[in-house]
């Protein structure tokens, strides 16, 4: 059973993501439109997404939920947040969605909901994330959730194949 409990948004319900949840992933997963700043590659192959959900499964660090639209019981995306492995103290939140529902806000209402959960529930008060240069509406989302930029670095592909400049953002809660 998943430690990840289910969050309401106004538009939105955050679950605990699922191994049925592969084909709806993989939607994502393989467009490159999508995938074209993330640090995995591409996937070529339903099998790819499927490891990657079991490996969210068995990280008892990280916690990541399924984005299911309300209206539709569709899942749109996925999102998470866990201890950020460079900078320390401080917890990273992370996110995907499918390429039809980009600039609808849907990213910025769950990471706000998954920042809340994460400060009230565990306790987070340090808070980061990053996105490519190239990238900023990303950078937007986290600025809607109380992030700030806050220096320029740089992230590689899983696969190696590519290397981004990227912006860093952090926020403080009480």
């Amino acid at each position: 059973m998943s430690k990840e409990p289910v969050i309401e948004t106004d538009r939105l319900v955050l679950r605990p993501v699922t191994l049925d949840d592969a084909e709806a992933c993989f939607s994502w997963n393989s467009d490159e439109r999508v995938t074209k700043f993330m640090s995995y590659p591409t996937l070529t192959d339903i099998s790819q997404t499927a490891s990657w959900i079991e490996s969210t499964l068995v990280d008892e660090k990280e916690w990541n939920w399924a984005f299911v639209l309300k209206d539709e019981n569709k899942v749109i995306g996925t999102g998470g947040i866990g201890p950020n492995a460079h900078m320390e103290g401080y917890w990273g939140i992370g996110y995907n969605l499918h390429y039809d529902y980009w600039h609808k806000g849907y990213c910025t209402e769950a990471i706000k909901a998954i920042i809340g959960f994460a400060h009230k529930k565990l306790g987070v008060k340090k808070i980061c994330g990053s996105h490519a240069v190239d990238n900023p509406r990303s950078g937007r989302v986290m600025e809607k959730c109380g992030l700030k930029f806050d220096h320029y670095s740089e992230y590689k592909k899983t696969d190696g194949s590519q290397t981004f400049k990227s912006k860093v953002y952090k926020m403080e809660l009480e």
